[in-house]
């Protein structure tokens, strides 16, 4: 009984941590008042991470702090070569952190929950390409499907009405959905990338979660920081770091430190096809609230069937491998009988 509950739980924290952060996020770049710095907030979302990791290797050691300086020293610096390693994906998740402030400034949750599932067809593709790994029939079915659903969803509702500033408005509505999307599609690039690369240069370390964790933080933070310093400096040193803080951008910082943790501790538990619900429902919530609550999501059929079969792409892409070879079977020879028997 108490293994079922744990991958309950499971769900029921992904689902949560999914949601919750797409949509803070969303209303924090929508806010009146002033905008705070993207970059600033990636910085401290990493420098958080850090000191949690910490904190947890420290636990591990007893609390002895020499203990815990001494491992750190001996996994970062003088295994510079794996620390060097881990610089790959660093960069790729500190752009990657920025571009999804950039989506979400000008896409609804509800457009981005949607689209950022295509990091799903991001990592398939790569871990082909880098890992020479096959995949069956079925998951490039709905590999195929999950980007038509997506095309489905960016496809525009149509504006009857002649009146000229609605006509700007709708063309400037355009332009920011273009540049939302941009950021998403670029976002599930480097998810794709990073993910399988990680796979591919630390495959059979015996570095534990929170060593790694802190490596690729600790990077990523010197990586942010350069950021700051090439895209918002001027705004750093006119209005300070802070400019535009407030209490949710403090809640968004922190669900969005604890997401990747989360989900490495989570999936000792949950598996694949669990995870592919927890993204389905944080899609589901996702519409709902940004509907009822945020008001800023007007869904149309496009986007609903579009929505439908991203589902059940997912759903279809996280069978487990015996469920997904017999629907094949089942599937395709009857596809094969009814090709034979037209004339």
């Amino acid at each position: 009984m108490e293994p079922d509950y744990r991958k309950y739980l499971s769900l029921v924290v992904l689902v949560f941590q999914n949601t919750a952060l797409v949509l803070t996020l969303r209303y924090s770049r929508t806010v009146e008042g002033e905008i705070y710095l993207a970059s600033t907030a990636v910085v401290l979302t990493e420098l958080l991470k850090f000191a949690v990791c910490f904190c947890m290797v420290f636990y591990d050691n007893q609390l002895d702090l020499g203990s815990t300086l001494g491992l750190l020293k001996s996994e970062i610096v003088d295994n510079y070569t794996e620390t060097i390693k881990v610089s790959v994906p660093s960069i790729l998740y500190t752009i990657q952190n920025n571009l999804l402030y950039v989506a979400l400034t000008y896409l609804d949750a509800a457009t981005f929950q949607v689209t950022y599932q295509l990091k799903i067809l991001t990592t398939a593709l790569f871990s082909v390409l880098l890992l020479g790994r096959k995949l069956d029939t079925l998951k490039w079915v709905s590999l195929v499907v999950l980007t038509v659903a997506v095309a489905l969803v960016q496809l525009p509702q149509r504006k009857d009405s002649s009146d000229e500033f609605e006509e700007e408005d709708h063309s400037s509505s355009l332009s920011s959905s273009l540049i939302g999307l941009i950021a998403v599609l670029l976002a599930c690039v480097s998810s794709g990338f990073s993910g399988v690369y990680i796979e591919k240069i630390l495959k059979g370390s015996e570095t534990s979660m929170w060593i790694r964790n802190i490596q690729l933080s600790l990077l990523s933070f010197v990586f942010g920081l350069f950021g700051v310093l090439v895209m918002d400096w001027s705004a750093v040193r006119e209005d300070g770091f802070f400019q535009g803080y407030s209490v949710i951008v403090g809640i968004v910082i922190c669900l969005q430190a604890a997401g990747g943790l989360i989900v490495s501790a989570v999936m000792k538990y949950a598996d694949n096809i669990l995870k592919g619900f927890a993204a389905s429902f944080s899609i589901v919530l996702s519409s709902v609230v940004s509907y009822f609550v945020l008001k800023d999501f007007n869904p149309t059929w496009f986007f609903v069937m579009g929505a439908a079969l991203v589902l059940i792409a997912t759903s279809l892409y996280t069978l487990p491998p015996n469920t997904q070879q017999k629907l094949t079977q089942t599937i395709l020879p009857v596809t094969t009988q009814n090709i034979e028997k037209d004339p």
